[in-house]
């Protein structure tokens, strides 16, 4: 009996040796150290609040855009739906493009929301974050921006994106507001760099770069007509899509555009060129070899 309660303690004894190891009790510079991490972060955050509360425009802004950091963080996200409700579109643009950054999947219903926001330039922030989280309803806004027309199988949002009609409105978004959620791509920064008080083309441009993977058919087709706009930074634009999407059957719709007055469409589109046909011909090779 003695020894069955020896062996009861010397067990017991074990296991709490175990948890000990497993939860060790931290050392006092251990503790001091986890006190100073706790009260860092703790001063972060009342950074970001009181920027996101303050009644300075701007500040909300840059805390808005800051939250797309903080990727995986519910408060952060939080914070950053809350702040898409804003009544200055500023505000309301950095919210969104922080949405898309930190990768916020439980957001795609306020963005979806955000569509039909009445400044263009939140528009197309949500628009873009939404193509970030893999929500292809983002690029029914671009081929809207890119051909001023609504898809008729996209109900949802022929009410919503009215203002996108006005070009004046659009244009006046300017190259450094659109900064957040123009995408670059192969276009190159210079020919952003030229946009113009009354000019919407870069924006259109942009649309069309965003369009290189939009699953629909008519997306191509758009793309095609866009390769001939009377804007060289579209038609520029349409041709790096066009060679992005890979689709081999518009190769006959932009061999003109081999012929343009202007350098760069006329070397994007060589380029497009020579890039489908040398995947037609694999494509072609890899059918006449199978039996």
């Amino acid at each position: 009996m003695i020894r069955a309660g020896i062996a009861v303690l010397l067990i017991l004894l074990g296991i709490r040796s175990v948890a000990q190891g497993l939860n060790p009790t931290p050392t006092p510079a251990e503790a001091r150290a986890n006190t100073v991490k706790s009260e860092t972060r703790e001063k972060a955050w009342a950074i970001l609040r009181e920027g996101l509360k303050g009644t300075n425009t701007e500040k909300r802004a840059k805390a808005a855009r800051a939250l797309g950091l903080l990727t995986g963080n519910p408060e952060a996200e939080k914070a950053a739906i809350l702040a898409l409700k804003d009544e200055k579109p500023n505000v309301r643009l950095a919210a969104a493009a922080a949405l898309g950054s930190m990768h916020a999947e439980g957001a795609k219903g306020n963005l979806e929301e955000a569509l039909g926001d009445s400044e263009p330039s939140v528009v197309l922030a949500a628009a873009n974050s939404l193509l970030l989280l893999h929500d292809d309803v983002g690029y029914d806004t671009y081929y809207e921006v890119l051909t001023g027309e609504k898809r008729a199988s996209k109900g949802l949002l022929q009410e919503q994106l009215d203002t996108l009609k006005d070009k004046k409105k659009v244009a006046q978004m300017g190259f450094e507001e659109g900064i957040g959620f123009i995408p670059f791509g192969g276009i190159g920064y210079e020919i952003f760099k030229t946009v113009t008080k009354n000019d919407s083309s870069p924006i259109r441009a942009a649309a069309a770069k965003r369009l290189a993977h939009d699953p629909e058919p008519d997306a191509g087709e758009a793309l095609a007509k866009a390769a001939a706009d009377k804007d060289w930074r579209v038609r520029a634009a349409a041709l790096d899509a066009i060679a992005l999407r890979e689709d081999a059957s518009l190769i006959s719709r932009i061999i003109p555009a081999m012929d343009d007055k202007n350098d760069v469409v006329r070397f994007t589109a060589a380029a497009c060129v020579a890039h489908l046909s040398g995947r037609l011909e694999k494509s072609n090779g890899a059918s006449a070899s199978k039996p």
